[in-house]
């Protein structure tokens, strides 16, 4: 083999790796981590300052980055064979053979590495070392709940709460303690999130029904879903709008989920359970609409 080739061929296969784990995404859950990490220095330093060090934000952005990626990269792994039989999923990285398994796993080890060295990076020289301690129990659940479309309708419920990770663990990352606070906000992501999940997933009705895969669609019907997904979205706004006012958090924060509303207002009404076409770009981009939205209204929020 030529020696130039092999560069080449590793740059392109990080390409792939990136595109298989829809490294972009990204964006979706980092928001609310920093929403996290904003509120938690705040509430620490008793309103004096808001801003975190560089190097928490440096190794919370690094260690949010790494547990998705080992999230991503473990579903794509764990769920290659259901993929081949999907028609939607056939074309993914795996079951096309665009990558190995063992590409795959190598890269997954990589993130996982990079994860648990960012969160011993974030225990203040282990005299705070909840976030090390925590740090295996996130990868196990990133992990197993794969597995739970096997077994359990709440698996999209479940898809919401390993979002929902990433504002509890900033605020981890920051205090090196847990409060209510966090866990409220990381409610609020896991109906969020969860709802969008279940949507998605409409459209593999047919296929999970066939292949004896469970959701919230396959066990209460699309209609149902979608009622399902109104529900949790409305819960969502209600545990912000909670969280806002028992941090007394100023005007901004409220202007900031009034924005959200209407932008979840507008995601059902691009797709409803006769017309699921609208799935595509402008569906996901809601995603970041809405967590982009809240992490700015809370900055402002707490300048002020």
């Amino acid at each position: 083999m030529n020696a130039a080739a092999i560069p080449v061929t590793a740059v392109r296969k990080m390409g792939l790796f990136l595109d298989a784990i829809k490294f972009h995404e990204s964006i979706f859950a980092l928001p609310f981590a920093y929403t996290g990490m904003i509120l938690a220095v705040w509430t620490e330093s008793d309103a004096a300052r808001w801003y975190p060090t560089i190097h928490q934000f440096i190794w919370i952005s690094v260690a949010m980055v790494g547990a998705r990626t080992v999230g991503m990269s473990a579903n794509r792994i764990i769920d290659r064979y259901i993929d081949a039989q999907n028609p939607r999923n056939a074309s993914r990285h795996l079951p096309s053979g665009k990558l190995s398994v063992r590409d795959m796993t190598l890269l997954t080890l990589a993130a996982l590495a990079i994860f648990i060295f960012a969160a011993y990076m974030l225990t203040d020289s282990l005299s705070k070392p909840l976030a090390l301690i925590l740090a295996p129990v996130a990868v196990a659940y990133l992990i197993f709940y794969p597995y739970t479309k096997r077994f359990t309708w709440t698996s999209n419920l479940l898809l919401g709460w390993a979002l929902a990770i990433a504002p509890s663990a900033a605020w981890i990352g920051i205090t090196g303690s847990l409060t209510w606070q966090p866990v409220l906000l990381s409610l609020a992501v896991a109906l969020w999130a969860g709802s969008f999940d279940i949507l998605y997933h409409t459209q593999d009705h047919d296929f999970q029904k066939q292949a004896g895969l469970h959701s919230v669609a396959s066990r209460f019907g699309i209609v149902g879903a979608f009622w399902w997904a109104r529900v949790m979205d409305g819960l969502a706004l209600v545990a912000l709008n909670a969280l806002g006012i028992w941090l007394a958090l100023s005007w901004p924060y409220y202007i900031g989920i009034a924005l959200a509303t209407a932008f979840l207002i507008y995601k059902h009404r691009l797709v409803s359970p006769d017309d699921l076409s609208s799935l595509g770009m402008a569906f996901f981009r809601i995603n970041a609409y809405v967590s982009i939205t809240m992490f700015v209204a809370t900055l402002l929020a707490v300048l002020l």
